[in-house]
């Protein structure tokens, strides 16, 4: 009851290792990175989406999405509506700001670690009512 976590999103989109993107992902659902990334990863607006970095992946950008796993590398800001997890072998460059921070032992961050405030925080989304 007390320990579960939401459901996540399917992952519906791999960028495979080996590979090398350039330019801005937008996405809904998951999107798990493997490879490189060189611009930003954005999560489309009013969905629940999640983003996974894997060990071996790299990100050149902007990451923003409500749930953010890292293991990898990102280079650049990233900002999550829900949940930020920094697994043992993240790596940040760049500013954080977030919902909820489970940080591992291990990981890495240089930059700035913030709070979102009530403000800045994604819209509820309300699911349809049953009573018609």
């Amino acid at each position: 009851m007390f320990n579960q976590k939401k459901a996540q999103p399917p992952i519906r989109t791999l960028i495979g290792e080996g590979s090398v993107l350039q330019g801005e992902i937008r996405f809904s659902d998951g999107l798990r990175i493997d490879g490189e990334v060189r611009g930003d990863v954005v999560a489309g607006d009013g969905a629940a989406s999640l983003v996974v970095i894997s060990e071996k992946a790299r990100v050149i950008g902007r990451v923003h999405a409500a749930h953010v796993i890292v293991n990898g590398e990102v280079q650049g800001p990233i900002e999550s509506h829900d949940l930020l997890e920094l697994q043992p072998k993240a790596r940040v460059v760049g500013d954080i700001r977030y919902e909820a921070l489970e940080m591992h032992q291990g990981a890495q961050v240089d930059g700035e670690l913030r709070p979102l405030k009530a403000g800045e925080r994604a819209p509820l989304v309300l699911a349809a009512s049953n009573d018609a």
